[in-house]
């Protein structure tokens, strides 16, 4: 019961708010200067050693001996998961379309797709619309800070990672693991399973390649994550995955990095006074600290990035 009335009340806030909305959409231009580099260096550097020895042996084990079927059953019921959150930050938004789509499919994969293991939703035109905490600070005008790379979770900015760690109390998927009374020890498993499900999504998009081919993986990394930010900010979800390719390798080839100190000005985190971006930036694959699409059920992946 507690934690019932804790997700009608998020949810209830977000009907509230949802007349909060701007069109000014905060801006990234202090994170492509990226001017905590030095420790965020540091960090990848021990993100990648754990992914090396921890994550990507677990999930080649994983792959080995889960048929794909199962696997995408599993990244199935965390997308599943996600919908609520995802429902409520569209409400926050206004995006009332959007929001629908997310009742909808929850609806229909919770039921017909045995808990969310089927995805029936897509198959009946109900295409996925995922939102987190960080695209609705961002689309009320919220500029994203400093570049941050986080132990373990990987990529982020400022605006994101505050994003995250509220989600860890108002996501209702996060608020059920701690308070609908799951058996002593179900909570962390479903964590660990979600990290090595979201580790091979990255596998199988082809990250570690990308990152591979690239002179400088980390500063391809966050050029890869900030452009595929910028993208789901505005709502330009594609499925062309030949144009993805093709941006994976320009963001390889230039890094956000090598020209962010010719951007005349920067933000700090703070809402901004610009109108938003010019919508066409590209989208390569998320990369090896990102989570994976469809969805942002509040975390961001394994630990580290591939190798």
């Amino acid at each position: 019961m507690r934690a019932s009335a804790k997700i009608i009340g998020v949810v209830a806030l977000g009907l509230t708010l949802s007349a909060c909305t701007t069109t000014r959409v905060g801006t990234d231009r202090l994170a492509e200067k990226d001017p905590l580099e030095r420790l965020n260096r540091g960090v990848w550097a021990v993100n990648r050693g754990l992914d090396k020895v921890v994550a990507k042996p677990v999930t080649q084990v994983y792959r080995a001996v889960t048929p794909k079927p199962a696997r995408d059953g599993v990244r199935n019921f965390f997308a599943n998961v996600a919908e609520p959150f995802s429902f409520i930050n569209n409400m926050l938004q206004g995006k009332m379309d959007r929001a629908a789509r997310n009742l909808g499919r929850f609806a229909v994969n919770t039921t017909a797709g045995i808990g969310g293991l089927f995805d029936h939703a897509t198959h009946m035109g109900i295409t996925a619309a995922p939102e987190d905490l960080g695209q609705t600070l961002a689309a009320w005008g919220a500029n994203g800070g400093p570049y941050l790379m986080l132990p373990l979770l990987g990529p982020s900015t400022l605006r994101d990672g505050v994003g995250t760690g509220v989600a860890q109390f108002a996501d209702p998927y996060n608020v059920c693991k701690r308070e609908c009374g799951l058996p002593k020890g179900v909570p962390t498993a479903l964590l660990g399973v979600q990290i090595i499900s979201a580790r091979n999504e990255l596998i199988e998009t082809g990250a570690d390649n990308f990152l591979e081919s690239s002179l400088d993986p980390y500063a391809a990394a966050r050029s890869a994550y900030l452009q595929r930010r910028r993208a789901e900010i505005l709502n330009q979800e594609g499925d062309d995955a030949a144009a993805e390719a093709a941006a994976a390798a320009d963001a390889a080839a230039n890094p956000v990095g090598a020209d962010a100190a010719t951007t005349p000005d920067s933000d700090a985190g703070i809402p901004g006074a610009d109108v938003a971006p010019q919508p066409g930036a590209a989208v390569p694959h998320p990369t090896s600290e990102t989570p994976p699409k469809p969805s942002d059920p509040g975390t961001s992946g394994g630990p580290g990035g591939p190798n």
